[in-house]
C-alpha cells in the first residue's frame, strides 16, 4: 500500500492539481517520466508539451469514397480540429467503415449493411478506449455510420458530439427536382414499357449532382434529425446540406462544444435520458422518417441503458401529428425542410404543443427549451404543417402485432391512405432475388400480398434494404395495389403498402416460415394486427413440420454476425 507521504503521490497530487479541466483520461498517457515514450510517439505526431498537457478529443471520421454520403466529409473533419484547437483541447483523427446502401442494395453484398452498424460502433469504441481519449467527436454521412457512431457515444460515455455529414442537393431533369429514388423507381417504368433506355440514362445521370446523403426523408436523414432531437448535435445541423457553408460553421462550432462539455463533464448518460429518446421518437414520426427508426433507435437507446420497444414507438406515434410532408410519402426533402427553419421548427411546434420534454440537456450545455426559445415558428407552409392543422392526426410509424408478427413488425403509413383492413392471397419467396425476376417477367398482380422471407438479422443475414423490389413495385404503378412483407427491411426511400421486421424471422421458425402460396394475409389497422387467416390448430401443425435452413455463412463476419445477432424487435443489436 502507497502511503500518503510517498513522494509519487504527492507528485500525483500535484499534477490532478494543474491538470487541464477537461483532462478526464488522457493524462494516463500523458503524465510522469513512465510516459516519456508515450510522448515521444505525440511528438512525432507533431505536438508540443502544451498540445500533450491539453484534453485530448478523438475524431471519429468516415470519410470515405465509397459513396457520396461520405465524400465530402473529410474537410467537415478539418473545420472539427480548428474548433478544437481554437478551445484549446488537442484532437486526433481517425477513420471507420461505411457501407453504400444504395450501391449494395439488390445485391448479396447488401447483406453487409446492418453489420457495418456494429463494426461502426465498435470501432469508435475500441480506439477511444484504449487511446484514453477525454471526448469524442464523430463526423457520419450515411446510413449506418449515424447509429453506429450514437452507438458509440453512448458505450463510451465520455462528452460527445455528433456531426452529420449533410445531404445531397436535389438533382434536375426537364425542369423539375429529382434524387435517387427517382432513379429506383425509374427502373420499375422502364420494365414497365413506361421508359426508354435513353430517359432512364437521364435520370439516373443527372439526379445525384454531387457529395451527401440522399436527400429525402431516408433513413440518413432521419437519423441526423433524432441525433438533433436526442441532444447529441447542435441546433440546426441537420437540415445544413453537406456544400452548405453552414456545415463548415457547425462543424467548427461542435469543436467548441465538446471542449465545453469537456470541462462541464456532460456526459451521454446526461443527454440520452428516457426523455430524450421519447423527444427523437416523437420527432421521427411528426416528420414520416424511416422504418429503420425502430432498429437503429432501440439499439442506441440499448446502449444507454434505456429500454425502448416497438410498442413504445406505436404509442407515441400515435398521439403525434405528422406535420412534414417529406420524401418518400410526401413531396420535399431536406433542402426544403432547411429553409422552412429546419428540425428545430419542427421541435418548436411540438414543444408548444406540449410533445416534447423540454428539460433535456443538449450538448450545446443547455435544455431544449433553453435552445429553441429564440426560434421563430412561422406561418405554415407546403413543407411543414401546423400541430392544429396536421397532414394526419397520427404520425407516420404504426407497429402490428397478430398471429403471423407475436414479436411485431412496422408499417410505413405516412403519405398513403390505407382501408381499415386489407390483404390478399399470399406470393411467397424465400429471398428478394425471386420477386425481382417475377417483377422482371410482370408476374406480379393487383391484389398479391407479397410474402419476402429468410431475409432477417440471421437468417438473411442482415436484413437486406429492399428498395430495388419496392421501387420496381412503384414504378410499375403497383405501389398501393399490393400489399409487402417480409422479416427483411425497406431503405428509408422506399413507400408504398409494405410491412417490415416481421418477428419472429422466419430462420428462427417464425409463423412467417409458415406462409404458403395462396393464403389470405389480412393487416387490420383498426387492432393494429398482421393475420394469416388460418386456424391456430393449422398454424401450430405447419410451424411443427418446419425445419431451420442451414446457415447462409459459415465463416467470415457474417458467421459472426449469425451467431450474435438479436432479434429486429429489439434492434438488432449484437451486445
Amino acid at each position: 500500500m502507497t502511503s500518503s507521504s510517498d513522494p509519487q503521490s504527492k507528485l500525483n497530487s500535484m499534477r490532478a492539481t494543474k491538470r487541464a479541466v477537461g483532462k478526464w483520461r488522457s493524462w494516463e498517457t500523458t503524465e510522469g517520466a513512465i510516459r516519456a515514450p508515450h510522448r515521444s510517439m505525440m511528438k512525432a505526431l507533431g505536438l508540443s508539451d502544451k498540445d500533450i498537457e491539453a484534453p485530448f478529443v478523438g475524431i471519429a471520421s468516415t470519410h470515405n469514397e465509397v459513396t457520396p454520403c461520405n465524400a465530402g466529409i473529410e474537410a467537415l473533419v478539418e473545420e472539427v480540429k480548428r474548433g478544437i484547437f481554437a478551445a484549446e483541447g488537442t484532437p486526433f483523427t481517425f477513420g471507420t467503415i461505411t457501407v453504400s446502401d444504395a450501391i449494395s442494395m439488390g445485391t448479396e453484398g447488401m447483406r453487409g449493411s446492418l453489420v457495418s452498424r456494429e463494426v461502426i460502433a465498435d470501432s469508435i469504441e475500441t480506439v477511444c478506449f484504449a487511446e484514453r481519449y477525454d471526448g469524442v467527436v464523430a463526423v457520419a454521412g450515411c446510413d449506418k455510420s449515424l447509429p453506429g457512431s450514437m452507438m458509440a457515444m453512448a458505450r463510451l460515455d465520455i462528452p460527445s458530439v455528433f456531426i452529420y455529414g449533410g445531404s445531397i442537393m436535389p438533382g434536375s431533369w426537364r425542369g423539375e427536382d429529382i434524387q435517387i429514388q427517382n432513379v429506383f423507381e425509374a427502373v420499375g417504368e422502364y420494365q414497365a414499357g413506361q421508359l426508354d433506355e435513353e430517359e432512364l440514362y437521364q435520370i439516373e445521370s443527372h439526379a445525384c449532382p454531387g457529395p451527401g446523403a440522399c436527400g429525402g426523408m431516408f433513413t440518413a436523414n432521419t437519423m441526423a434529425s433524432i441525433g438533433e432531437a436526442l441532444g447529441l448535435s447542435l441546433p440546426g445541423a441537420a437540415s445544413e446540406s453537406n456544400v452548405d457553408q453552414r456545415k463548415a460553421a457547425s462543424s467548427r462550432a461542435a469543436g467548441h462544444a465538446v471542449m465545453n462539455l469537456l470541462r462541464k463533464n456532460i456526459r451521454p448518460s446526461d443527454i440520452l435520458t428516457r426523455k430524450a429518446f421519447e423527444n427523437a421518437v416523437t420527432v421521427v414520426v411528426a416528420m414520416g422518417g424511416s422504418t429503420n427508426t425502430t432498429l437503429h433507435l432501440p439499439a442506441i437507446a440499448h446502449e444507454a441503458g434505456v429500454e425502448l420497444t416497438l410498442k413504445d414507438i406505436h404509442e407515441i406515434s400515435l398521439r403525434t401529428p405528422l406535420i412534414a410532408d417529406m420524401k418518400p410519402g410526401g413531396k420535399y426533402v431536406m433542402l426544403d425542410l432547411d429553409r422552412a427553419g429546419g428540425i428545430p421548427v419542427v421541435m418548436k411546434r411540438l414543444l408548444d404543443a406540449g410533445l416534447l420534454h423540454g428539460d433535456c440537456m443538449t450538448v450545446t450545455g443547455k435544455t431544449v427549451a433553453e435552445n429553441l426559445a429564440g426560434v421563430v415558428v412561422g406561418e405554415p407552409n407546403d413543407v411543414l404543417y401546423s400541430i392544429e392543422d396536421p397532414i394526419s392526426e397520427t404520425g407516420g410509424l404504426v407497429t402490428l402485432f397478430g398471429n403471423l408478427a407475436p414479436d411485431g413488425c412496422v408499417l410505413k403509413v405516412a403519405g398513403h391512405q390505407f382501408g381499415q383492413k386489407f390483404g390478399g392471397p399470399a406470393r411467397v419467396f424465400d429471398g428478394e432475388e425471386g420477386v425481382m425476376e417475377a417483377l422482371q417477367k410482370r408476374d406480379i398482380k393487383d391484389g398479391d400480398a407479397i410474402v419476402i422471407r429468410y431475409e432477417g438479422p440471421k437468417g438473411g443475414p442482415g436484413m437486406r434494404e429492399m428498395l430495388a423490389v419496392t421501387a420496381a413495385i412503384v414504378g410499375q404503378g403497383l405501389g398501393e395495389k399490393v400489399l409487402l412483407m417480409t422479416d427483411g427491411r425497406f431503405s428509408g426511400a422506399s413507400h408504398g403498402s409494405m410491412i417490415g421486421h416481421i418477428g419472429p424471422e422466419a430462420a428462427v421458425g417464425g409463423p412467417i416460415a409458415a406462409i404458403e402460396d395462396g393464403d389470405q394475409i389480412e393487416v387490420d389497422l383498426d387492432n393494429f394486427e398482421l393475420n394469416i387467416k388460418i386456424s391456430d390448430d393449422e398454424l401450430a401443425a405447419r410451424l411443427a413440420k418446419w425445419q431451420p435452413k442451414p446457415p447462409p455463412y459459415t465463416k467470415g463476419v457474417l458467421s459472426k454476425y449469425i451467431k450474435l445477432v438479436h432479434p429486429a424487435s429489439t434492434g438488432a443489436i449484437t451486445g
